[in-house]
């Protein structure tokens, strides 16, 4: 009769590779040290993003809002648009957002450029005609209100643009304050914050502006 002790031994068979890899994966995930790192990292991605948002909004482009009738019916109120003066020279026919420090207006201007600086601007308020160094303009972004003579106001014409300056005018020529103004007058480019790139909204308009 056999002793129960001489039974040969079973062998218990080992964890699956598989079930003990993910045993150590979860153990590692749970660790302090790995979940201070993904915090890290999530933190790091934050601020570059931030970064990147200020770098681009201070050097590349920024957003601007039309405030009133001045540029209907090119630009409306509260129209919201993307600037830029990245590389930015003015030029007429240009819509530009700038600031008039001298003018107790606070905030953006937006208008458009007709002449820039050494050019001679002269204007017909009757007949609306502009003219830039002699030659007429063709403006069919104005607004013109038949009947009615162009709104004039304290700057005599002919006038010649300064030096570093250029002279704007809104398109609803007959509500807007601007450089046929001498409260705005001619606008010295440093105070430009930049051309205008596209509108955003509303999205029914969403796209470029000339």
């Amino acid at each position: 009769m056999n002793d129960r002790n001489d039974e040969p031994e079973k062998n218990v068979p080992d964890e699956a590779p598989e079930a003990q890899e993910k045993a150590a994966e979860k153990a590692d995930a749970m660790s302090p040290m790995r979940l201070a790192g993904e915090v890290y990292d999530w933190v790091e991605i934050f601020v570059m993003t931030i970064t990147a948002v200020f770098l681009i909004f201070t050097f590349i482009a920024r957003i601007a809002y039309v405030d009133g009738p001045s540029m209907n019916n090119t630009l409306h109120d509260r129209d919201t648009l993307i600037v830029s003066r990245l590389f930015y020279t003015p030029k007429h026919g240009d819509i530009v957002v700038f600031q008039s420090p001298d003018s107790g207006i606070e905030g953006g201007i937006v208008k458009r450029v007709i002449a820039t600086e050494g050019q001679t601007v002269d204007i017909d308020f009757d007949s609306w005609t502009v003219t830039v160094d002699g030659v007429e303009l063709d403006e069919d972004y104005v607004n013109f209100e038949e009947g009615l003579p162009m709104r004039s106001y304290d700057v005599e014409f002919p006038l010649t643009v300064p030096e570093g300056q250029i002279f704007v005018m809104g398109d609803n020529r007959n509500h807007s304050n601007d450089s046929r103004g001498s409260q705005i007058g001619c606008v010295d480019t440093r105070f430009i914050f930049g051309h205008v790139l596209f509108r955003l909204t509303p999205l029914s308009d969403f796209g470029t502006v000339r």
